[in-house]
């Protein structure tokens, strides 16, 4: 199923939604849609309207200010972009940096994506001690970068024209 990425009234991201509930808030007018995939339309007896990709909000929603985002295995293999963090291979699983059993916990800096057979070969050590490196060290992205890498936008290639603020 697609995902629609939220935008608030101020285009701040929110959240990501089904493509269901993004034309449920279309039709009843809570939100707009600001960028379509092309050709792509939804239609029925009274509807016609584009395949939402990105949606915002008629009215302005205050939400809590959140300082982190949360931690996931998900969001660690978005945030590598699949990529093995010692080979470069396509990533399937998730290894710690500091074992689990050395103390190292679930964390955006203590975990990294990983092939299969890295993660294997890692094992309970620490890269160090098995004489692997890392090719990039891991970092804590902010909340909106999480949300927009899920949707393979990344705020470090700058942000697409159609979420650019209007003018």
């Amino acid at each position: 199923m697609r995902e629609t990425l939220v935008l608030n009234a101020s285009f701040e991201p929110l959240s990501t939604v089904s493509l269901r509930r993004a034309v449920v808030l279309v039709m009843q007018d809570k939100a707009i849609v600001e960028h379509a995939h092309p050709g792509l339309r939804i239609r029925a007896a009274s509807v016609d309207i584009p395949v939402p990709q990105v949606i915002r909000l008629s009215r302005y929603v205050r939400v809590p200010f959140r300082r982190r985002a949360p931690w996931s295995r998900r969001g660690v293999l978005v945030r590598d972009q699949h990529r093995c963090a010692y080979c470069g291979r396509r990533a399937t699983t998730v290894d710690h940096v500091v074992p689990r059993s050395h103390g190292g916990g679930d964390t955006w800096l203590n975990t990294v994506a990983s092939c299969a057979e890295d993660n294997h070969r890692k094992a309970d050590r620490t890269p160090e001690q098995a004489g692997m490196q890392l090719l990039r060290r891991p970092f804590e992205p902010t909340p909106a970068d999480a949300l927009l890498s899920t949707l393979g936008v990344s705020v470090r290639d700058g942000l697409p024209e159609w979420l650019a603020l209007p003018a």
